[in-house]
């Protein structure tokens, strides 16, 4: 009998987003704030979210200075060419088929625009207590 493989479940990280919605200096060294981001965001991986059962697959969406932010084994990282926003919605078009797909962001038209694609969507809090 032929199964098909279970895809993991997707979680897309707008990081400048969380990032710029915590009030801690993040400012003063973005590329540094987005690392400790991608670090924070390793556990998911493998433990999952409330209503995101491990293991997850997750993408940290990076843009301006943060493009340099290498991936790690546990978090994907992927460098907007131009504004996150578009790149975030091409990844969910391009890989969120068929699999549960949530998209961390605050911003109101990129919710508007990954919704509109089935994905549904966290704001900054969800990830951090």
């Amino acid at each position: 009998m032929d199964t098909e493989p279970q895809l993991l479940p997707l979680l897309v990280v707008d990081a400048a987003n969380v990032v710029g919605s915590r009030p801690d200096g993040w400012w003063r060294d973005r590329a540094g704030a987005t690392v400790r981001l991608r670090d924070a965001l390793a556990p998911v991986a493998r433990a999952g979210l409330p209503g995101l059962p491990p293991p997850v697959e997750v993408v940290l969406v990076v843009e301006g200075v943060a493009r340099g932010v290498p991936p790690t084994p546990e978090v994907r990282v992927v460098a907007a060419e131009g504004s996150g926003d578009d790149a975030i919605v091409e990844l969910v078009q391009a890989t969120a088929e068929g699999r549960h797909c949530v998209v961390v962001t605050a911003d109101r038209l990129l919710r508007d625009r990954v919704t509109a694609l089935h994905a549904a969507v966290r704001g900054p809090r969800w990830l951090r207590p």
